[in-house]
């Protein structure tokens, strides 16, 4: 009959050392351009970005005051997904407009 599992009877031990990291977190920029609409783009922060109509229009501004405005902060992936969520957006409406994404 066999042994019943315990720690002292095993022939090897492993170490396992967990590190617990928090995920990168990316800022999600727009750029101002020339051709998309002041509209368009509170539209995107609304539909995209969850911004209610104060805080889209607040960006907005920036965008077109500044040439950039910060979005959000999120995670890599979610940051990815919303980048091509609004290339594809724009894109399909015919507006050139610049999404990108830098590391905080």
């Amino acid at each position: 009959m066999a042994k019943p599992f315990t720690r002292e009877n095993t022939e090897f031990e492993t170490n396992i050392k967990e590190e617990v990291r928090e995920p990168r977190r990316y800022k999600v920029l727009l750029h101002n351009d020339d051709y998309t609409t002041m509209e368009f783009v509170v539209f995107v922060l609304k539909v995209i970005f969850n911004k209610n109509e104060a805080e889209a229009t607040h960006i907005m501004l920036m965008v077109h005051e500044k040439g950039i405005g910060v979005c959000g902060v999120y995670t890599t992936e979610i940051a990815e997904t919303k980048v091509a969520l609004v290339h594809k957006t724009a894109r399909k409406e015919g507006y050139p407009l610049k999404c990108t994404m830098e590391e905080v």
